[in-house]
């Protein structure tokens, strides 16, 4: 079966395509010309859902099956910031080290070296059957000094409950177990097989 990937964020990209190893995985910039979807859902899931729609339109195939992912950090000393507005917490046209050194910057302004704070990720998926939408969460600390070069995001300042490494330095294979993506695409994954 093929799923068709709503996001041209590599490393998304490369993260779903190793835990979906089953299916063939493409994203959508490589079936139709890229295009900029607005993301002005309030939650992970209302964003997660207008990007797979948005995506499963313009492909205009009834066989097609989209997956769609939005997901980022809250952090609890900053009320749940960034949330939704992970991607772009540094301003337009951020870099992921952009993000991670505003939230860094936050934490030092408060006068913390660390705070605890989760991942969610919300994964929709759409097809002629309708839509469909799952939730994956990993909880554990933020710190204010970036460890590691794995992972993408925020990942060099998150460490996850019952480890001492940030994902930034932890194994592939570990991150695959514990991730708030992993956890989501574990869901995702039983609605696929329904589907096919």
């Amino acid at each position: 079966m093929k799923l068709v990937l709503a996001t041209s964020n590599k490393g998304k990209v490369r993260e779903i395509k190793a835990m979906c190893r089953a299916y063939e995985v493409v994203p959508y910039s490589e079936l139709i010309e890229p295009f900029e979807i607005i993301e002005d859902g309030t939650t992970f899931k209302a964003n997660a859902l207008i990007k797979a729609q948005a995506v499963y339109r313009a492909l205009n195939d009834l066989d097609a099956l989209v997956i769609a992912d939005d997901s980022g950090i809250s952090v609890d000393a900053l009320g749940g910031a960034p949330g939704i507005y992970s991607a772009r917490y540094g301003g337009v046209g951020a870099s992921d080290r952009d993000n991670l050194l505003k939230v860094v910057a936050e934490l030092q302004a408060r006068g913390l070296r660390s705070s605890k704070a989760h991942y969610t990720a919300a994964i929709a998926i759409m097809g002629a059957m309708g839509s469909f939408c799952v939730h994956g969460w990993m909880h554990g600390e933020v710190i204010d000094t970036p460890r590691g070069e794995g992972g993408f995001g925020y990942d060099p300042i998150f460490i996850p409950q019952g480890y001492k490494q940030t994902l930034g330095e932890l194994d592939e294979e570990i991150k695959k177990t514990i991730s708030h993506r992993a956890q989501a695409l574990e869901l995702a994954r039983l609605i696929l097989r329904t589907l096919a």
